[in-house]
């Protein structure tokens, strides 16, 4: 075996060589370090969002579930109104026998205990008569000539009610259009 004599330019270039796959390696591992950074703060984003998003998720449940429980008795209720309206019907018949009989005395009683109760589960009666007219709470379904102010309740038909703080039916009223042109 010969050996070949290595000059000084032989040398250099394959430090050179060398020097440049050492280089090569360590941008690559460079590359891959900053990929492989950028992919976990990524992931670390995602995990953070993912946390915030059951948070609000957990939030908004409870928040759901306390609103059930708070107007379970919407739809029991929503029955029980027209049964107090045509108790009040019966009790306006039964005014015409006179206040003193014994029928309508009973009639009363029973009504404000129904009332009271009513009250006591968080449904309150809407007042509208006399009242500015509101379409949140107030249901038109004639106007006329009164009196009182345009815009103004001038009777209602039919009672609206609030459960808690949420309209449960509105009033049907009739509204005021101004004075008659010839009561100017």
């Amino acid at each position: 075996m010969s050996k070949i004599p290595v000059t000084d330019d032989d040398a250099k270039k394959r430090s050179t060589s060398s020097a440049e796959n050492a280089s090569n390696d360590q941008g690559d591992g460079d590359d891959s370090m900053a990929s492989l950074q950028a992919d976990l703060d990524r992931f670390r984003d995602l995990a953070a969002r993912s946390q915030a998003d059951f948070e609000n998720y957990k939030k908004r449940c409870a928040r759901e579930k306390e609103e059930g429980i708070k107007y379970a008795n919407t739809s029991l209720l929503e029955k029980l109104v027209p049964i107090v309206d045509n108790f009040e019907l019966g009790l306006a018949a039964a005014r015409g026998d006179g206040e003193k009989s014994p029928i309508y005395s009973g009639m009363s009683l029973v009504l404000k205990q129904l009332q009271d109760f009513l009250a006591d589960h968080g449904l309150q009666p809407i007042e509208a008569v006399g009242q500015k007219f509101d379409p949140n709470l107030h249901e038109a379904i004639a106007h006329e000539a009164s009196h009182t102010p345009e815009g103004t309740v001038t009777r209602q038909t039919r009672r609206g009610y609030r459960f808690k703080d949420r309209l449960l039916r509105p009033s049907s009223v009739a509204v005021s259009k101004g004075p008659r042109k010839s009561d100017e």
